[in-house]
């Protein structure tokens, strides 16, 4: 797992694509995200994560102000489904929302997407409302979910399963 660069945006984009085909992020955004992730106050940090080729495998960003953290997006490649990645992005995800000295972090969740829900759920995340029609053009409702108490140092908990979501 490392920081994500501009250089990485192809393989991402194609993770992006392939996962989310109804409502993917666009290079732009991605763009605008990296461009607030690498200067003295910078309040958004991605990852990607590598397979032992090179592949980029997954992806997560977190955005952090005033306090309070988001999980913008996390991602991974449907063929590493169930190898506790999903959980290893979030985990790397927290540390981040520590070190900006959140005191609390909030996601949006498609509805229909109960694996990550699960994922955040063993986490300490709990659905405190929804967000009607967030993820068009599909019109799909989103459970807003929020971890209010940070570990000092996130463990992994059950590496069972893992999961894409899309903040």
């Amino acid at each position: 797992m490392r920081e994500m660069r501009w250089w990485d945006l192809d393989p991402v984009m194609e993770l992006e694509h392939g996962l989310f085909p109804d409502d993917a992020w666009s290079r732009g955004m991605f763009w605008s995200e990296l461009a607030d992730a690498r200067h003295p106050s910078a309040t958004r940090y991605y990852v990607v994560a590598e397979d032992g080729t090179g592949r980029v495998v997954g992806y997560a960003g977190l955005a952090a102000v005033g306090g309070t953290g988001d999980v913008q997006t996390i991602a991974v490649a449907t063929d590493q489904w169930g190898t506790g990645l999903g959980a290893r992005l979030l985990a790397e995800l927290l540390r981040r929302a520590t070190a900006f000295e959140c005191h609390e972090v909030l996601l949006e969740v498609r509805v229909d997407n109960v694996r990550a829900q699960r994922l955040y759920a063993r986490f300490g995340f709990e659905p405190i409302g929804f967000r009607r029609g967030y993820y068009q053009p599909g019109n799909v409702d989103a459970l807003v979910m929020r971890l209010g108490e940070l570990p000092a140092s996130p463990d992994v908990p059950g590496l069972q399963g893992t999961e894409t979501t899309h903040g």
